[in-house]
Formats: C-alpha cells, sequence, structure tokens
C-alpha cells in the first residue's frame, strides 16, 4: 500500500494512496502505518482523501493504527468521502476518531 508523510510543526500527517482499504490491503496497510508512525508526532492526521471505498478489515486496520500509536498519541482522520464518513458514522467510530472534512480544517484544528 502506498503512504507518503509530511510533518508540520504539530503533527504527522500520512496519505493514503490508494481507492481502497480492504481486506486485500488491510495487513499491509497496518505494517505500513507502523513503520510510517514509529516514533514521531503526539499527533497523526490520516489523509483518506484518495480512499472511495473500506470495508470491516479496513476499518479494523485503522483501528489497529491507532492502538499502535501507544498512549499519548492521536490519530485523527481527514477528507474522508462520504461512503467512507458513513461507514465511521454506522459503525460508531466516529465518536472514536475525530473526523474532519478536510486536511485544511485538521491541520488547523489543534487536536485535542
Amino acid at each position: 500500500m502506498s503512504l507518503s508523510t509530511t510533518l508540520t510543526d504539530t503533527a504527522q500527517i500520512v496519505t493514503v494512496n490508494a481507492e481502497r482499504i480492504d481486506a486485500a490491503m488491510a495487513i499491509q496497510f497496518k505494517e505500513d502505518m507502523r513503520a510510517e508512525t514509529e516514533g514521531g508526532h503526539d499527533r497523526v492526521i490520516l489523509d483518506l482523501s484518495s480512499v472511495e471505498f473500506i470495508d470491516s478489515s479496513g476499518l479494523g486496520a485503522i483501528v489497529a493504527a491507532m492502538k499502535q500509536l501507544g498512549g499519548g498519541r492521536q490519530l485523527d482522520l481527514a477528507g474522508l468521502s462520504p461512503m467512507v464518513e458513513k461507514v465511521f458514522r454506522l459503525t460508531r467510530m466516529d465518536t472514536v476518531f475525530k473526523l474532519y472534512a478536510t486536511l485544511d480544517e485538521a491541520t488547523a484544528a489543534d487536536g485535542r
């Protein structure tokens, strides 16, 4: 899975460069997220603006990535398409993650 990282003064932005996070990609996503976020900022913003589809395996992989960050670090989500956002709301994962409509909104927020 293709992930890219950008560092700002307050956060690490990890961009998913794929249209899907599904069962076929979930394990690779978790491994790549671990590699990208090892050490680094306390706040990680996952930019999902290219993702058009996510299934339960993909959702589980994002939850696992959040848990891998450990205590004191947080994972926020940005740029969710309507279909992806619907999955997060239907599963009540919008109560676990902070969801931002755009990456700009996420970076403007302090994350707390």
